[in-house]
């Protein structure tokens, strides 16, 4: 990259961190709107849901509005305005927070008023516990009270759920926007190697998302107690967020980002020009993106109910669970992007040990030790990380082969997890974090390779996939429930994802070969 290029790649990574900060929160929100305001496990899903079913929704708009104007949207606002457009739409979406927070406690203050007059009139001062026994007209009064908080309760998620659901509107056009032109902002051979330095930062939102906002809604975090949770404290990291989102659009707009490709990419068969989906290659990339990051979601957003059931761990003590999730995926995007920087055979080598230990004990160790929380049942995590080493150094490059490869682990993490017991099962689990690391640029690598002029409609269509965020989350946590396989059980789900990988990789290399496109050296990235 030239010095232009570098600057304005520097400038773009901003949203990754975006990206990875509202996502991992949301696996915060998950505990936390299940307890406050009574939700079963699936209806708690519905979070995950409405996020990444946006993406789909927005990925919709988008082709539907280019179609209808003729002209690809982007190409007609420019990067820097389609950028910072998303990144208004997603504010608007967290501004929604405040009067979802404000109703909630509203309704809250009214509910327990109306029940402390009720216990007054009948003589019995109300103590925040219901254990006497009453009349049916007394208790039907107390019933109906319960059942207007109850509706409360319903309209407060709704709120919530659509703040998240234009959050990602927002997102989904960032993403269109941001895949590509990593991708385009220099050598395109190294495209997916700048697509992992932006996933490591990504990762870093990721990371330290659920220690900021737990600390927002819990306050101080203290090992052993449950601190007092006010619904209220969750709209201030969202509102603060939205007002980066607000002070970003306004810096990308003066940013030096091309409005269009410096360079052209080259042109396509007539066939795929007329018709995108018409290219079987890209179906089956869909598909592979849309399982993905089901499996990618899913894992972490049904964690902390295998934390509190299995572990008896509270809500307030679940983000490190979380955070070690999503620093999985920083280890192993971080141990990719830094290969970027090696000079030779030997550095590679050196980078390969130093940088995921490096990142685990320089990273995340701190920021829990910072929180208060012990540190020690963590450390022996690490010894999974010489497993991601290993599976890094087999797939040579070759993002077909590391697909393979790590999906096979991510078959093998989950099933360990669904019979194990404890923390066994809860590294387990959390490993898949290291095995989908890379899985979005090795896929996002495969399907755009040869789209040419198509590639920001190809890329559309990946990202509408996104949804299966949404979709396998809700399907897992309604099998998780304890009358059909249990909250381990539930995983088995993953596993059916991973296979499909599996396949996809296969396939998709002999595709190619086919076609003649040698796989190896061809560094894959994250997302």
């Amino acid at each position: 990259m030239n010095a232009s290029q570098k600057k304005a790649f520097s400038a773009l990574i901003l949203v990754f961190f975006f990206w990875g900060f509202v996502a991992a929160g949301n696996d915060i929100l998950i505990p936390v709107f299940k307890n406050a305001l009574n939700l079963s496990q699936l209806q708690s899903q519905m979070v995950s849901f409405a996020f990444y079913v946006a993406y789909t929704v927005g990925s919709l708009l988008y082709i539907f509005i280019s179609k209808f104007r003729k002209q690809d949207i982007i190409e007609s606002i420019g990067y820097r305005k389609g950028l910072a457009l998303g990144l208004v739409i997603s504010a608007l979406g967290t501004g929604l927070f405040f009067p979802a927070a404000q109703y909630y406690q509203s309704a809250k203050e009214t509910h327990d008023e109306k029940l402390t007059d009720y216990y007054l009139r009948m003589g019995m001062m109300y103590q925040g516990q219901l254990t006497l026994d009453y009349a049916d007209a007394n208790e039907q009064t107390r019933v109906s009270l319960e059942e207007e908080f109850d509706h409360a309760k319903g309209v407060t998620f709704i709120i919530f759920i659509t703040g998240l659901f234009i959050v990602g509107i927002g997102f989904s056009l960032q993403q269109t926007v941001a895949n590509p032109l990593a991708i385009i902002l220099g050598n395109p051979s190294e495209g997916s190697q700048r697509l992992s330095l932006a996933g490591g930062i990504n990762n870093i939102g990721t990371v330290i998302a659920p220690l900021i906002v737990s600390s927002a809604i819990f306050g101080k975090i203290t090992l052993g107690q449950r601190p007092d949770m006010e619904l209220s404290s969750v709209q201030f990291p969202y509102l603060i967020l939205g007002s980066l989102f607000l002070v970003a659009s306004i810096f990308f707009l003066y940013s030096s980002i091309p409005d269009s490709p410096e360079n052209e990419q080259p042109t396509v068969s007539e066939s795929n020009q007329k018709n995108i989906l018409k290219n079987p290659r890209l179906i089956l990339s869909m598909i592979a993106i849309f399982l993905y990051v089901g499996v990618e979601v899913s894992t972490v957003s049904n964690l902390p109910e295998f934390v509190k059931q299995k572990l008896s761990i509270d809500e307030s003590q679940i983000f490190p669970f979380v955070m070690l999730f999503w620093g999985s995926m920083m280890i192993g995007r971080l141990t990719s992007a830094g290969l970027v920087f090696a000079k030779n055979d030997i550095q590679k080598k050196i980078f390969r040990l130093i940088i995921p230990f490096s990142a685990f004990f320089l990273i995340y160790i701190p920021a829990i030790a910072i929180s208060g929380v012990d540190i020690f049942p963590f450390l022996p995590y690490s010894s999974l990380i010489p497993l991601l080493i290993f599976a890094d150094i087999a797939s040579k490059g070759n993002p077909a082969r590391q697909l393979l490869i790590y999906s096979l682990l991510g078959i093998v993490s989950l099933i360990t997890g669904i019979y194990g017991s404890g923390w066994i099962s809860a590294y387990a689990f959390i490993s898949v974090g290291l095995f989908c690391s890379t899985l979005w640029p090795c896929i996002y690598t495969l399907a755009i390779a040869g789209l040419g002029n198509k590639t920001n409609e190809g890329s559309g269509y990946l990202i509408m996939m996104i949804m299966g965020g949404g979709f396998i989350s809700v399907l897992q946590g309604a099998l998780s429930s304890d009358h059909i396989l249990g909250i381990q059980g539930g995983y088995w789900v993953g596993v059916a994802c991973f296979a499909y990988l599996a396949f996809y990789a296969w396939k998709v290399s002999n595709s190619l070969k086919a076609q003649g496109i040698a796989l190896d050296g061809m560094s894959a990235g994250g997302h």
